[in-house]
């Protein structure tokens, strides 16, 4: 267990400052959160939320434990890689690869495929079960995820990912016609209150979280639309919940989509098409797209068809 101490020097939320006090150690706030709650960081000799704001003078102790074996075993599972230097790797996830291993997928992961490809060269911020893993997307959505390959490419994506520089955008088939061009869905998520493997918009729970995502109409079908989705937050499961709420649920969601499908599908009918950051080492904007899956373009096709002989 290393040990550090530290004293306030501005009176600031103690996450906040505790954090960029031990930038040096890889630590992000969402960690200093956890140590706090755990009672491995404490203020004056007493344990505090994150949210409790410092005085002057301040003593803080810190407690960061040993780093942990890793657990996640490297294997040689194909990657669609779209780039990759020293910093970071943007890879194509395709549909049913889980990003991380969890209880019921404990390997055959994005996470055991990345670090049969890279070694040890994995920021190791997130742990021991999602080193380099600054996002997530859902089993069986498709698309572009970035790896960050050192805690420097990782602290930087973070901070990005927080306020919003990281840019991603989304094409998904929905059901029915959106009758406006373009929107936004501002509606709070939190985990379903009937069926804790669900998440919800409920605007009164506690825990319930910002969500906001923008759509534009790209095309329609009649009794279905095709949509752009812009995320300005990251919440679980968020454009599958969003669209569900707004009555339009993605083709295909075997969990917030409709019974009877038309179409036989593995998964829903959402893309991660498009990915953009500032490169955490030359400070320029980069940007990444992968093409929609081949399910996804051929349920396209037949509906563009069909519309065409009508």
């Amino acid at each position: 267990m290393k040990k550090i101490s530290l004293t306030a020097t501005r009176s600031e939320r103690a996450d906040r400052f505790i954090a960029a006090a031990l930038g040096g150690e890889g630590i992000t706030r969402s960690r200093v959160k956890k140590l706090m709650d755990e009672g491995l960081i404490t203020v004056g000799g007493e344990v505090r939320p994150a949210s409790y704001v410092l005085k002057l003078g301040d003593e803080i102790s810190v407690e960061l434990p040993e780093p942990k074996e890793l657990d996640a075993a490297p294997q040689n599972i194909p990657l669609n890689i779209v780039y990759e230097d020293e910093d970071v790797l943007v890879v194509n996830k395709p549909r049913g690869l889980v990003v991380h291993p969890a209880a019921g997928n404990e390997d055959g992961t994005l996470v055991n495929a990345v670090l049969y490809h890279c070694g040890g060269s994995l920021s190791a911020i997130n742990g021991v079960i999602r080193p380099g893993i600054v996002h997530r997307i859902d089993k069986d959505t498709t698309g572009l995820l970035v790896v960050a390959k050192n805690d420097r490419a990782h602290l930087s994506l973070a901070e990005q990912l927080k306020d919003r520089s990281l840019s991603r955008t989304y094409y998904a088939l929905v059901h029915e016609n959106i009758k406006v061009d373009s929107g936004t869905i501002d509606a709070p998520i939190a985990r379903s209150e009937i069926d804790r493997r669900r998440m919800a918009v409920l605007h009164k729970a506690e825990k319930a979280r910002e969500a906001v995502t923008d759509f534009r109409v790209l095309e329609r079908f009649g009794a279905y639309t095709l949509v752009e989705c812009k995320l300005r937050t990251g919440r679980t499961h968020q454009i599958r919940v969003h669209m569900r709420f707004i009555h339009h649920p993605i083709v295909g969601d075997k969990t917030y989509g409709v019974k009877n499908e038309e179409f036989n599908l593995a998964g829903q009918l959402l893309h991660a098409g498009e990915i953009g950051f500032i490169h955490p080492r030359t400070g320029e904007r980069v940007s990444f797209t992968a093409p929609l899956p081949e399910d996804f373009s051929r349920v396209l096709d037949i509906l563009r068809k069909r519309a065409a002989a009508q």
